[in-house]
């Protein structure tokens, strides 16, 4: 059964370029442990919220955008056997994050 790995993530939006320069690193070396497939997208109408919101869920400051993406596996355990390798890949860290990674929410779900 297939396994999504869902996150959002604050990025100052003057870091646009650098995060599509970052996000084609990790793409690359997803795939390469095993990601059926890895999408995001750039927050473009998010409604605000006095209790909830994605602004909200992530803390996000003035100058910054909520980035949502997804990560396929083709199962909870290929996922965590990835994560383990990438863990210790130096290649994670080639480029610089361009965000605040504290502040990213992550979690893991299984098909309906």
């Amino acid at each position: 059964m297939k396994y999504i790995d869902g996150y959002l993530i604050p990025v100052p939006t003057a870091n646009r370029d650098l995060y599509r320069e970052h996000l084609k690193q990790a793409q690359l070396l997803f795939k390469e442990y095993g990601a059926l497939e890895m999408s995001e997208f750039w927050g473009d109408d998010l409604p605000p919220g006095k209790q909830t919101s994605m602004q909200l869920a992530v803390d996000m400051q003035e100058g910054e955008t909520v980035v949502f993406g997804l990560i396929a596996w083709e199962s909870k355990e290929s996922r965590d056997a990835a994560w383990e390798k990438l863990r210790g890949e130096e290649r994670m860290h080639d480029t610089p994050m361009p965000f605040d990674g504290k502040r990213m929410i992550h979690g893991g779900f299984t098909e309906v």
